[in-house]
């Protein structure tokens, strides 16, 4: 057989007169345990996802005042909502539309903590088209919200980095931002989050 001279030594020609490469003994047994390794990786960045609650997500107003904002009332509801009107006392204001879906999954919850009286939700009906449409979702769902501004051009919601509806935010007694939480609110996220940092917030002890 034709072989090649290296520095090595000969080096055996393949079918096509191409010599061979050599490959270490320790390299071709890396190869084969790379496929495993590659699967071991995503296996832990599928498990720290798991961790990550996608519904509580980080704010860059987390412990910033709110954005100063004068939002014009939904039509027969009351007053204007202002950033003023967060002040004095913990607050929850809760983005939500009568176009969203996850909103009416979470209406019950929002509705059972304004009955209980614990704390003050304010709304912001976000993207309405038509504001008829969310005065007509409330009569039809029930009214939690003590006052209730509209955001039809998302002004407001850039500022606050409202990523969808619903979201709520969480804002002390001196208007600053301390908690965010994405998507509907449940019964256990207001019992073990929501209800004890406004507790807390009302101590002085966020």
């Amino acid at each position: 057989m034709d072989t090649t001279e290296t520095q090595d030594g000969p080096t055996p020609e393949s079918s096509d007169g191409l010599p061979h490469t050599h490959v270490p003994q320790a390299n071709r047994r890396w190869f084969y345990f790379l496929p495993l390794v590659v699967l071991a990786v995503l296996a832990v960045l599928f498990t720290v996802g798991l961790s990550n609650d996608p519904r509580i997500l980080p704010s860059e107003l987390i412990n910033r005042p709110l954005p100063e904002f004068s939002l014009e009332a939904l039509p027969n509801r009351g007053r204007p909502l202002t950033s003023e009107d967060v002040k004095g006392d913990v607050t929850l204001i809760n983005i939500f539309g009568s176009w969203c879906v996850a909103c009416l999954q979470e209406h019950p919850v929002l509705r059972a903590i304004a009955q209980e009286g614990f704390v003050k939700i304010h709304g912001v009906d976000w993207r309405e088209k038509d504001p008829r449409n969310g005065l007509a979702w409330l009569r039809k769902h029930g009214d939690p919200y003590d006052r209730i501004g509209l955001d039809p051009d998302s002004k407001l919601a850039i500022d606050l980095g409202v990523t969808g509806a619903p979201e709520t935010f969480v804002v002390d007694a001196g208007g600053v931002v301390r908690y965010k939480h994405i998507g509907p609110i449940t019964p256990q996220a207001w019992a073990e989050k929501l209800k004890p940092l406004i507790t807390d917030l009302r101590k002085g002890t966020p």
